[in-house]
């Protein structure tokens, strides 16, 4: 069957099951948005390629699937970059296809020509330039593959516009990939499996840490079977958060630079750390020589060079979390009884719970107490996104996260601008689920314009802005280590929000006293048919405690009280 390679692209999309692409049309993808015109495949219509991006990695995220965009030639094509490196930190697997000039005029400075391959090489799994039609059915085939298996993330096809409108011969879509040098991990090493068994066996103060790993692998089951079997106390990244529910008894919450004291505590006093999924970020090891100083490790992950990259283990298996966990579980006999390792953690817990005061400025709320009551009011059951900053700390402090895929936030590169158009994303991934991005009034504002898609699409998802006027977490950083000089992060001077949502076709709220917090909430969860934004004025110097300084061990955290 003769067609255009346009119509060929979204044939293929359709056999991969690509149901949604968020996109930005330009002159070098015309032809692929005149394919659209027609297509059964969804395009949402983003109002900055960036957005377009991180609406794909957040509907990734969220729904288990690969996510897609579409962005045009040249600038089109760079405004992904960010959204792209978010992807490839945070491991998600995602497609961006990109425009291209015509074959003949590349490499010649053509108008909106960019080296987008070159470009993205060091923030993709693999990427592709599409040189002739015949490769073309091929390359899509082999980069959702990629995209999706062993550990994901994302991969580039960039699409010159003469390929994108020739027409050339379908012959079906190839049900196999045969990648030279390219093997998908479908077992593990039982050795090492085995002496993992024995480590847990004869531990007597071990802890979990577990990443986002867990989640992209969906071994959040088997992980809880393990730690609820063996009674072993469960530490997560920022990245794992919703892997083991916040709410059990075995749960440490976060740990490393705004973990919780106790979760620090147990690790720093652990002799087995049972690492799954993790890529020991500085983040959560502070100073990596003092770092579970007593603890035999054991180290699971897909990438085989993630293991010993950063902490050096002694146990190290690669393979797939899941299917390592499976083989581990079956083999131990439950633990009996909990152990005095448990009541040392449970007094930690009582003498340094996450806490808070009331706020000291009039007209001004406690940022955590916000956090707490979006909680209340949906019992845990929503999808959270946040920004970049405080914003983000407190939502992965005070919200209790009992599921995976509900904690969505740029772990790795920390992108501000992320939380909007992830919430796009993630509604459009989970429209039965409540979404609400958590943002800063800082971060808010690097993608504030993608409000015009969620008003386009309807969706109805909840903005909260944590209003400091500060970039909150700088400001932080100045006051405790350079002698609160605030250069430059006061962003008093700034737009009214509730008439900026309200510019855009959204719903528009403030809020200034705690007790009209869940007042406002409960109004904002009714709105059915457009995004809400609730203007929250927070106290403008509170600050995220605990801390561990930047470069100290995990015993050396700043604050209690905030």
């Amino acid at each position: 069957m003769r067609m255009k390679g346009a119509e060929v692209l979204l044939r293929c999309l359709k056999e991969e099951g690509v149901e949604v692409i968020f996109g930005y049309p330009g002159g070098a993808v015309l032809p692929i948005y005149d394919a659209l015109y027609s297509s059964e495949v969804k395009h949402v219509l983003v109002r900055h390629e960036q957005g377009a991006a991180h609406a794909a990695d957040a509907y990734a995220r969220v729904s288990g699937k690969v996510g897609v965009c579409l962005a045009t030639s040249g600038p089109g094509a760079t405004n992904l970059v960010t959204g792209i490196a978010t992807a490839y930190m945070d491991s998600v697997p995602l497609v961006a296809f990109t425009g291209q000039v015509a074959t003949h005029l590349i490499g010649r400075d053509a108008f909106q020509e960019a080296d987008i391959t070159g470009i993205t090489l060091p923030i993709t799994k693999h990427n592709y330039l599409v040189k002739r039609s015949e490769d073309l059915v091929r390359i899509i085939k082999e980069a959702f593959y990629i995209a999706r298996t062993n550990r994901p993330g994302p991969v580039v096809v960039d699409l010159p516009r003469d390929i994108m409108e020739r027409e050339m011969e379908f012959n079906g879509y190839p049900e196999e990939v045969n990648l030279r040098g390219y093997r998908v991990l479908k077992s593990c090493n039982m050795g090492q499996v085995l002496l993992a068994v024995e480590a847990i066996r004869q531990a007597e103060r071990p802890v979990i840490y577990a990443g986002g790993g867990v989640i992209s692998s969906g071994a959040s089951e088997v992980l809880q079977e393990l730690a609820i079997k063996m009674k072993i106390p469960v530490a997560t990244t920022l990245m794992g958060i919703g892997c083991f529910p916040e709410t059990h008894y075995l749960s440490l919450g976060m740990l490393g630079m705004h973990g919780t004291r106790y979760a620090n505590y147990a690790v720093s006093e652990s002799d087995l750390i049972i690492a799954v999924g993790v890529r020991f970020d500085d983040r959560v090891t502070g100073k990596i020589t003092s770092f579970a100083p007593h603890a035999k490790v054991i180290h699971i992950d897909i990438d085989a060079a993630e293991i010993g990259k950063n902490f050096g283990v002694d146990i190290p298996i690669v393979g797939d979390v899941k299917q390592v966990l499976e083989e581990i579980v079956p083999r131990l006999e439950p633990r009996e009884k909990f152990s005095e390792w448990h009541r040392v953690i449970d007094r930690w817990k009582e003498e340094f719970p996450l806490t808070y005061s009331e706020s000291r400025e009039p007209g001004r709320i406690k940022p955590q107490y916000v956090v707490e009551q979006i909680y209340y009011a949906t019992q845990g059951n929503a999808i959270i996104t946040t920004e970049v900053g405080q914003n983000q700390m407190w939502a992965s402090q005070f919200y209790k996260f009992t599921r995976p895929r509900t904690f969505i936030t740029s772990g790795g590169l920390g992108t501000m601008g992320f939380g909007l158009p992830a919430a796009i994303g993630a509604k459009i991934a989970r429209p039965d689920m409540t979404v609400i991005d958590i943002a800063g009034d800082g971060s808010i504002q690097m993608n504030i314009q993608e409000l015009c898609t969620a008003v386009e699409q309807r969706l109805p998802i909840v903005i909260c802005i944590l209003n400091n006027q500060y970039l909150g977490m700088v400001r932080q950083w100045q006051e405790l280590f350079f002698g609160g000089r605030y250069s430059y992060t006061d962003i008093s001077l700034q737009p009214d929000f509730v008439k900026l949502a309200e510019a855009y076709g959204a719903i528009g709220m403030r809020v200034k006293e705690a007790q009209d917090v869940a007042p406002a909430l409960r109004e904002a969860f009714s709105v059915t048919d457009r995004p809400v934004v609730i203007d929250f004025w927070v106290e403008r110097e509170a600050n995220v405690f605990p801390m561990v300084p930047p470069g100290e061990s995990l015993y050396n955290m700043l604050g209690g009280e905030e």
